[in-house]
């Protein structure tokens, strides 16, 4: 084979795998909504569900829809889907050990808003991309540009400080 034929068969494996990526996505997207509504509709039917819930698992259903959400927002949610969290002395604390060990794991990110305010999102999968010699060279070219913006050159002795009365 010469090296059109790999870089043709190179370009084709990477578009299926792309397209495969936005169809788990849309796949993970869909299961989690329906995943949502069983729960929600078994709850208002008043039936048990015949394969009960893990937290984590809820936790994690919860957090594809997609849209960051606080730790009392995802317990909200929990409840008003109809997890029962009755089990734990405190399901907030639960949720956020929960929400801790899914973000150090890598399938949560977490989000810092402001001070106490913080959220947690789904990390989706990445879609890995093959980079050309041409872009990697402009990457290369860009990296040496911001070492050289960053050097700063080195300023003479600091003046001392006095303080002012007070």
């Amino acid at each position: 084979m010469t090296d059109d034929n790999y870089r043709t068969a190179l370009d084709a494996a990477i578009k299926e795998y792309e397209a495969l990526g936005e169809q788990r996505r849309a796949l993970d997207d869909r299961m989690a909504q329906l995943g949502q509504t069983i729960g929600t509709l078994t709850r208002l039917l008043g039936l048990t569900p015949t394969v009960p819930l893990g937290l984590t698992d809820a936790c994690r259903m919860v957090l594809r829809s997609g849209h960051p959400m606080t730790p009392v927002e995802v317990r909200d949610r929990l409840l008003a889907i109809g997890i029962d969290v009755s089990k734990y002395a405190n399901d907030l604390a639960a949720v956020h050990t929960i929400l801790k060990r899914l973000n150090a794991s890598g399938e949560l990110r977490f989000i810092t808003r402001q001070p106490g305010k913080h959220q947690y999102a789904w990390n989706g999968p990445t879609t890995p991309v093959a980079l050309k010699p041409d872009i990697v060279a402009r990457m290369h070219d860009a990296t040496h540009e911001r070492e050289v913006m960053g050097a700063a050159p080195s300023r003479g002795p600091r003046a001392k400080r006095t303080r002012r009365p007070r």
